[in-house]
C-alpha cells in the first residue's frame, strides 16, 4: 500500500473527503491528538516558568533542520 500527502484548498476539503470514502479508501485525521498527550502539554504549560522560554525566531536559529 502506498501513502499519498495532499494539500488542497480548505474549501474543496469536504469534497475530497466525500469522493475518497466514496471510492472506499480510508481517510484518517494524522492531526487528532490523544487527551492524553494534550493533558502532559498542559501540565508542562501551567508548570512553566515564562522567564525560562525563549521566542520561537530565537529557538529556530538553535535548531538544525535535515533537508533532502
Amino acid at each position: 500500500m502506498k501513502t499519498i500527502i495532499l494539500e488542497i484548498p480548505e474549501e474543496k476539503y469536504e469534497f475530497f473527503i466525500e469522493l475518497f470514502e466514496q471510492l472506499g479508501v480510508e481517510v484518517t485525521d494524522e492531526m487528532e491528538i490523544p487527551e492524553e498527550h494534550k493533558e502532559i502539554v498542559r501540565e508542562r504549560i501551567k508548570n512553566s516558568n515564562p522567564d525560562d522560554l525563549i521566542p520561537w525566531k530565537e529557538a529556530r536559529k538553535q535548531l538544525r533542520f535535515n533537508r533532502p
